[in-house]
């Protein structure tokens, strides 16, 4: 139950957010890690049995970590989640609650119902995920536009380049799958990411650290945007130097 455990489930699990918390601070790692080690094992938990019911068995065990937190009950002796709660505040718990909830959806094969359940979708998960990072990190309410449009545009990103595994397990990912539509969503996604970055002075410094794991975001929504004939063939992907550069030029200038 330490730091270091959550690091290495990251390390194993979430290698874009294992370098990027790398890349910050080290007081910030002590909340990033346990942070991220909390949204893999909610993100996996789907995936990792056939049953449905034994996956909403594991989701519901992570609901009733973050509930436990809130009312500032003892945390469970448990690698990930006795950190978590020591490197959140109880004030936390319902963003998280909405995180887990969210994740219901990828038990089933069900396709998003519309347009505000698919914005719904990406706000509860990616946008949750870097607000409640942002705000452990000092990050004020005037951030949390920004950061918000950021992350949202991060989950188009993440959901594009998983299309193809997606679609492997008999998932419908997106509303609309034809090359416009995909076009159509890396712009959206684009449009998003310009509005927040366009706002980050209004982030202190100190939270700007939970903008690192988005650091992939512009160059992978451009790519589909451009060819999107890229994302059903799972060739988002740019050069481990590119990324490396882009990392080491968000961690020296404070802006993703």
């Amino acid at each position: 139950m330490t730091l270091q455990a959550c690091a290495d489930l990251v390390r194993r699990g979430d290698p874009d957010r294992f370098l990027a918390t790398m890349a910050a601070p080290p007081p910030a790692r002590r909340i990033l890690f346990p942070l991220y080690a909390f949204n893999l094992e909610v993100a996996r938990a789907p995936w990792m049995v056939s049953e449905p019911m034994i996956a909403e068995m594991r989701l519901q065990f992570w609901r009733d970590v973050v509930e436990e937190m809130g009312q500032g009950a003892a945390p469970r002796a448990h690698e990930v989640a006795a950190p978590l709660a020591e490197a959140l505040p109880a004030s936390a718990a319902p963003q998280l609650d909405a995180l887990i909830a969210a994740r219901r959806w990828d038990i089933y094969k069900d396709a998003f119902e519309d347009q505000a359940h698919f914005d719904a979708y990406l706000d509860a998960t990616s946008g949750n995920l870097a607000w409640v990072a942002a705000q452990a990190l000092g990050a004020d309410a005037a951030a949390e536009g920004p950061i918000r449009a950021m992350a949202f545009a991060a989950g188009i990103a993440a959901l594009l380049r998983a299309v193809p595994e997606l679609e492997a397990r008999n998932r419908i990912p997106l509303l609309d799958g034809t090359p416009d539509g995909v076009r159509a969503l890396a712009r959206r996604g684009l449009e998003k990411w310009h509005e927040g970055r366009a706002a980050q002075s209004r982030i202190a410094r100190p939270a700007r650290a939970a903008l690192l794991a988005l650091w992939r975001t512009g160059p992978i929504l451009k790519a589909a945007q451009s060819e999107p004939a890229r994302v059903a063939g799972g060739h988002l992907e740019d050069s481990e130097f590119a990324r490396r550069a882009r990392l080491l030029k968000a961690q020296l200038t404070g802006r993703v």
